[in-house]
C-alpha cells in the first residue's frame, strides 16, 4: 500500500484544536479534533493548558508517522489570536499560554502610555490599537 502525500495543518482553536491533512491536490483526506480542558492562570484566569497541548500536538503527529498511512511533505500551524508560547534560556515553556481575554491591569497600562508617550501616539507609531492583552506587545510588558 502506497502512502498519501500530505500537508499537515494544526489549527488551534480557542476551543477546538483539529488535524487536517490534506493531499497534493488540496482535498481534505484526514481530519481529527480535539477539545482541551483549560487551567487556570497565577490569577485564577482560565488559560490554555500548554503542556496538554504540546502533548497533543506531538503525540498526533507521531502517530501519523507510525501508521505510515500518509507522507507529511509539511507541516504548518495556525493559531487564535494574540496567544504565543513564552520559552525559558534554555528554550523550555514557560507556563501558562495566557488568555488574550484577560483583562489588563489598568495601573499597567497607564504607566505604559504615560512611558511611551499616550495611547494615540504609540498606536500611530506601531499601527497597534489600544487592545489590552489583544496585544502581543503589551503581554510581553505586562510579563516583564
Amino acid at each position: 500500500m502506497s502512502s498519501i502525500s500530505v500537508i499537515a495543518i494544526f489549527d488551534v482553536g480557542k476551543t477546538n484544536k483539529k488535524l487536517l491533512l490534506f493531499d497534493e491536490q488540496y482535498k481534505l483526506v484526514h481530519e481529527e479534533g480535539k477539545q482541551l480542558e483549560e487551567i487556570s492562570d497565577e490569577d485564577g484566569f482560565a488559560c490554555e493548558d500548554v503542556h496538554s497541548l504540546t502533548g497533543w500536538i506531538k503525540s498526533s503527529f507521531e502517530r501519523l508517522l507510525s501508521e505510515r498511512k500518509f507522507d507529511i511533505k509539511a507541516v504548518n500551524f495556525s493559531a487564535y489570536g494574540a496567544s504565543f508560547v513564552y520559552l525559558d534560556n534554555e528554550l523550555n515553556i514557560i507556563p501558562p499560554l495566557y488568555n488574550y481575554l484577560k483583562p489588563y491591569s489598568a495601573e499597567l497600562q497607564k504607566r505604559f502610555y504615560d512611558r511611551y508617550g499616550g495611547e494615540h501616539i504609540v498606536a500611530r507609531q506601531t499601527a497597534s490599537p489600544t487592545l489590552g492583552n489583544l496585544n502581543s506587545g503589551m503581554q510581553l510588558y505586562r510579563m516583564k
